[in-house]
This record gives C-alpha cells, sequence and structure tokens, in this order.
C-alpha cells in the first residue's frame, strides 16, 4: 500500500511539473450521467451526436489499447464510458496547454476524480461514450478503491469507511437515497396535513420523555450538568400546552445503551402530537403515514423482508397486550387481580428469566411479551393498553386504572412505533414521576426524573392530545431490506479501532 501511494504521489507531482493542477479548484459540469445515458440511449451503435457536454465524475474503470483508451467514470446516480482517441487529445496540443494522450494514459489511475469535455458518441459495441477532447484532473487519488471484483466485504470496514463502501456498493447508495427520499416524503406528508415542525433541545437539564439512560456533558460558564435528549416528547408538549394543536420533529435521539442489529445509541425519530385525538386516532394516522411513505419508496405494499413477504394493504392488527401474550403462552394475566406471587409462579413454567426491577404483575406482563411475544410478530400489529407501571406518560383507562392508553406497532418482530393517548392531568402525572423519581433514587438510571417545569405546564392546561413516535432508521430497514440497523445509519457508533494515552477522553461523572 505505501508503494501504490508513493507512485500515486509521483504522478500528482508530474502533473504540478507539467503546469497543471492535481487538485483542481472548480470544474464546470453541464450535465448529469444519467442525464446523458436517458437522453442518447435512441442512438444506433456507432453513431455520434455533436453535443457538446462537459462532465465530472470518479474513475471506477479503464482499458487502454494501443491509440485508443476507454475509461469508466461515476457521478452521483450513474456512470458512463469515455472513449479517448490518441489523434483527437495530442491534436488539441497544437491548440492549447493541454496533456497528451500518452500523460493521461500514464497519470490517470482507478480513483482518481476526473473531468472531461467532448461530445456524444455509441460505440459499435453499443456503449454510450464521451468522446474525449479535453481532459483535467479534479482530485488524485493516493489509495486505490478495493478490487472491483469482490469489492469491500468486510462487514465492519464498511461501517467504518462508509465513504468506500459508498464507492464500490451500489446497494449502499441506493438505501440512503432511500433514506433521504423517505424522510423528505415523511415531513412534506406532515407539513401536508398542516402539522408544524418544531425544534426542541438537544441539550436538556432534565432528561425525560422515555425510559433511557441519558449521556451526560457539563456546561462550562452555567457549571451545570446537561443531558443529549433521550426524547422530544416534554417539549412537544409544551408547545400545545401553548397552542400549538399539530406539532412534530424529525430529528436524532441519544441514549446510553447496548448496540445491536436494532439499536444505536444515536437514531433518528420522529415525534408527533395532535390535540384533541387519543390512541385510537393516532394508530389510524400511524397506518396512513408508514403505508404512504412505503408506496413511495417501493412502488408497492407487498414487500419482502429477509424472505418474509409482507402485505401491508390489509388492514393491520389491532390486540391488546394482556390477549395477545394468552394467545402465544397461554397466561391469562386478568386471573391474577394483582396478586404477583400468583403471576410469578405462573410465569416459571415458560422460562421467563427477570431482574429484580420486574416487582408487580404489570411488569412481569410485558416481560413475557418481550420475550416471548414480540419476536413473532411479524405482520404490522398493533399492541394496545399497556400497564400503567411502564407507561408513566399515557391516560389511564376509564375503566381499569392499571391499564394505559398506550400502542407500540410491531413488524418483523420489531417495535417501530410507540404512542399514547397523552396524560393531562397534572396531580396524577406528578404522583407517577414521583415514583419514577423514588426508582432513580434506588439505581435506576433509566426512570424519569421529576420534571417542574414540566408539571407547571400541564398545570397551565394542556388539551386532550395523542401522540406518537416512529423510529425512522427501523423503517429504513424495513424499506430497504436490511438486517442491521449499522446498514442504514450512515455512520454508526462503533468501537474506536485503536486507543492511545496522546488522545485520553476527558472523565464524566456518574449519571445521578
Amino acid at each position: 500500500m505505501s508503494e501504490i501511494r508513493e507512485a500515486r504521489l509521483q504522478k500528482a507531482n508530474s502533473l504540478i511539473s507539467k503546469g497543471f493542477a492535481s487538485y483542481a479548484e472548480t470544474f464546470k459540469v453541464s450535465h448529469s450521467t444519467e442525464f446523458l445515458n436517458e437522453k442518447f440511449d435512441y442512438l444506433d451503435n456507432g453513431q455520434e451526436e455533436d453535443f457538446s457536454v462537459s462532465i465530472a465524475g470518479r474513475v471506477m474503470a479503464k482499458r487502454v489499447m494501443g491509440k485508443i483508451a476507454f475509461y469508466t467514470i461515476s457521478d452521483q446516480n450513474s456512470q458512463i464510458q469515455l472513449y479517448l482517441e490518441k489523434r483527437i487529445i495530442n491534436s488539441i496540443l497544437e491548440k492549447q496547454k493541454s496533456l497528451s494522450f500518452e500523460d493521461i494514459k500514464e497519470i490517470v489511475d482507478i480513483g482518481d476524480w476526473i473531468g472531461v469535455h467532448g461530445t456524444i458518441k455509441k460505440t459499435n459495441k453499443g456503449e454510450l461514450s464521451i468522446k474525449v477532447e479535453k481532459w483535467e484532473m479534479l482530485c488524485k487519488s493516493l489509495k486505490p478503491l478495493p478490487d472491483k471484483w469482490h469489492g469491500l466485504t468486510d462487514i465492519e470496514k464498511r461501517y467504518r469507511q462508509r465513504y468506500v463502501d459508498l464507492i464500490v456498493n451500489p446497494h449502499s447508495k441506493n438505501v440512503f437515497k432511500t433514506r433521504a427520499k423517505c424522510i423528505s416524503f415523511i415531513r412534506k406528508w406532515l407539513d401536508n396535513r398542516n402539522f408544524l415542525e418544531i425544534e426542541t433541545p438537544i441539550l436538556q437539564s432534565e432528561a425525560g420523555g422515555a425510559e433511557a439512560r441519558p449521556f451526560i456533558t457539563h456546561h462550562n460558564t452555567l457549571d451545570i450538568p446537561l443531558y443529549l435528549r433521550i426524547a422530544t416528547e416534554l417539549h412537544l408538549k409544551r408547545m400545545v400546552v401553548g397552542g400549538f394543536e399539530k406539532v412534530y420533529e424529525l430529528g436524532r435521539i441519544f441514549r446510553n445503551e447496548g448496540i445491536s442489529t436494532k439499536h444505536n445509541p444515536e437514531f433518528t425519530s420522529v415525534e408527533i402530537y395532535q390535540a384533541f385525538s387519543n390512541y385510537v386516532d393516532m394508530m389510524d394516522l400511524t397506518e396512513e403515514l408508514i403505508k404512504d411513505t412505503l408506496a413511495d419508496a417501493c412502488g408497492s405494499l407487498t414487500l419482502n423482508y429477509q424472505n418474509k413477504e409482507i402485505d401491508f394493504s390489509k388492514p393491520w392488527s389491532r390486540i391488546s397486550m394482556k390477549d395477545i401474550v394468552k394467545k402465544y403462552t397461554g397466561i391469562d394475566f386478568d386471573s391474577f387481580d394483582g396478586d404477583f406471587q400468583a403471576a410469578k409462579q405462573a410465569v416459571k413454567s415458560i422460562n421467563i428469566e427477570f431482574s429484580n426491577k420486574v416487582n408487580t404483575v404489570g411488569r412481569l406482563l410485558n416481560e413475557v411479551f418481550e420475550q416471548k411475544v414480540e419476536s413473532e410478530l411479524i405482520e404490522p400489529t398493533f399492541v394496545i393498553d399497556y400497564p400503567v407501571e411502564i407507561s408513566p406518560l399515557a391516560r389511564p383507562h376509564l375503566d381499569n386504572k392499571e391499564m394505559v392508553q398506550r400502542f407500540e406497532l410491531f413488524i418483523v418482530g420489531r417495535e417501530l412505533a410507540n404512542a399514547f393517548s397523552e396524560l393531562i392531568d397534572p396531580v396524577d402525572q406528578r404522583e407517577r414521576m414521583q415514583l419514577q423519581q423514588s426508582l432513580r433514587d434506588q439505581g435506576d438510571f433509566e426512570a424519569h426524573c421529576i420534571d417542574e417545569d414540566f408539571l407547571n405546564a400541564l398545570e397551565i392546561g394542556m388539551p386532550p392530545t395523542g401522540g406518537l413516535g416512529i423510529g425512522i432508521d427501523r423503517l429504513i430497514m424495513l424499506i430497504t431490506n436490511s438486517p442491521s440497523i449499522r446498514d442504514v445509519i450512515p455512520f454508526p457508533l462503533l468501537k474506536p479501532e485503536i486507543t492511545s494515552n496522546k488522545n485520553e477522553k476527558l472523565p464524566l461523572n456518574e449519571v445521578k
């Protein structure tokens, strides 16, 4: 590798010695390769078109055959062949300062960025090409690309060097194009329905809105701890209190949790709040939004994900957590009537293991669901009516105070969305936050803090509201048939390859 780099450096210096730049300042592009491929597809083999173009791209392949050379260059969306003829290239030398055909053969490597001027030609073999008249080096690549026949097959290297992955793996490039288009579509979909996107703070004095351990940092001037947000919920609700009836935010969330094929500590979600609505309304909105996004991105409501065909056009199932647990395990949690010991004894028969945090019937119900049911939910399924213990921000059922008006959407065994009829009773909310704070004081760093300003906002008055959060990364996994969340995040968090005492990290205090 060092010898290749040195040889390419010498070529870059050779350009400079001949009076040309090896790293250009600018280049005027007239057309994209995608446009040219579409516009001149009608040409017959061997036919030429006197249509002047200037295009730029990275060299992906080259073939030199005596007095003729062929290069393939790639820009953002497509690629095209360059046709270089010694007679034409060298004739330019008589009119203006330029590089010779021999110079080009010697200096240009796969990986270089180049710009060319020329006309359109379809070769005798039917390859649309640019008949090059003038050539410029835009950026000399010092390191070679991976072998074109094998690509970049090292999965971890693909994540660490995403820029190389994008160059040599067309599928990866398409994944991130699809991601960008889906995010744009979701924003337009919500904007067209009169939702307003609100920017909430990423640095917060209290991390709330979800059960998750936050990242902690410190503001030097104010000398206070701050947290990266774990949700946008509590600030968006403040906007509803202030009179905005339909709001959302699509952005980054940070949770100090484990890394897996489903989890990255930094991820993207959209949270949506609609006044005068409940969780049934949010189910309808969720189904409509996701169906429309799938149709726009895929052109169909039938998808194949990891060899599982899923039909999204059918009405999505809606079933309570208790009923679906009974369906898959045979255990009827209504029969325990709040008796934790009886429930605990019943679940031993299905090999459920749980921590000391699982100390109520509601928490045990959720544990059984997560361990025995969640992975079975392949078709879109709204699991509704959750235990109050694990839903401190959701409105309780009028006829059963132990359960709340909450749903989660599961597809291919993964949670994709979470929603509530929001709790707007400030007295009830304070009691629940106090209970959460006591759990936090006992060492549960995922429990909520008491947020006095949010409680004050509720006392000012919040209308009945439905709230919803959708995991954008998991949605893109589904749309692009990607098995890991790292495949759809351009730069996922990875353990450093090399640690060095020269770059010691600043110590952070324990979260309290």
